[in-house]
């Protein structure tokens, strides 16, 4: 318990010698950055956006290929851009007891 007592006390003076010493310390602190500078306004610019049209497609350069070729496409020549999934595992069923 001396001991535990102690150390809990030797703590305590070590906090207190260390806010001791960042009070005695003179803080200078550094701007980072440099002031903000008011910049001039821009002019107003004549050029609005395009119009926009419902239902309007959008360019795809190049243009989108399907993942899996059909089957004409396939007896052709064409191979899949992705590999085949793996099948799916299934187990027995449950038996009632």
């Amino acid at each position: 318990m001396l001991l535990a007592s102690t150390m809990v006390a030797a703590g305590f003076a070590l906090c207190g010698l260390s806010l001791a010493q960042l009070q005695a310390e003179n803080q200078q602190v550094a701007q980072a950055t440099q002031p903000l500078q008011t910049s001039p306004t821009p002019a107003p610019q004549s050029n609005e956006p395009a119009e926009s049209k419902p239902g309007g497609e959008r360019p795809t350069t190049p243009a989108p290929e399907p993942a899996r070729p059909d089957t004409q496409a396939q007896k052709a020549g064409a191979t899949p851009a992705l590999p085949p999934a793996p099948a799916e595992k299934t187990a027995a069923p449950i038996k009632d007891r």
